[in-house]
């Protein structure tokens, strides 16, 4: 039996959010690990021990409050480069964007392994941590099965097989309508 349109339709949107989610997080993973070697290479050893003094001094929610300032910081860019967007330069919108994001993300992974233990004192933001985590299980759930069958295909691809690969692809498809062919018939 057919899947209904509305499954056809949502399944993309689904599958998009889910990458967008994953993507975040691999942004996530990779620069704040980055922006903590580039503090600790930093000569302002006083500095930024009074940084994490200062933050851990703080009640919960001023250390929200700081938390937040990287996205506040990079706001004005991100309309920055949507007027660029706008105003027909997509290159040069798209590169600010990017970087805005980038940094906005990895500032925010550094002041987050910093601030994390205040704002697990705050109700709110324990809920929202773990409505998180499960959206994050929920993309990985989405988005690693097909990420599992085009790797299998690339592993295909890449033994030197190509050819043969191409013309079992071909075939398997070609069978494929076939039978939605004869099931829709019926």
């Amino acid at each position: 039996m057919s899947q209904p349109l509305h499954r056809l339709v949502l399944r993309p949107v689904i599958v998009a959010a889910a990458v967008v989610i994953l993507v975040e997080t691999w942004i996530w993973d990779r620069l704040g690990p980055v922006i903590a070697r580039l503090v600790e290479v930093l000569p302002f050893k006083a500095l930024k021990q009074a940084i994490h003094d200062a933050i851990g001094r703080l009640p919960p929610y001023a250390t929200l409050a700081v938390f937040a300032v990287p996205a506040a910081l990079l706001f004005p860019f991100k309309l920055a480069a949507l007027g660029l967007i706008a105003s027909g330069h997509l290159v040069l919108g798209a590169g600010v964007l990017v970087l805005a994001k980038v940094v906005g993300v990895g500032v925010t992974a550094f002041l987050f392994e910093t601030c994390k233990p205040k704002l697990l004192q705050i109700p709110l933001f324990v809920r929202l941590y773990g409505i998180w985590t499960r959206w994050l299980a929920w993309a990985h759930g989405h988005v690693d099965p097909i990420k599992r069958r085009i790797l299998g295909h690339l592993r295909i691809l890449r033994a030197g097989r190509a050819r043969r690969s191409l013309r079992l692809l071909m075939r398997f498809r070609r069978l494929r309508r076939e039978r939605a062919a004869l099931h829709a018939a019926r």
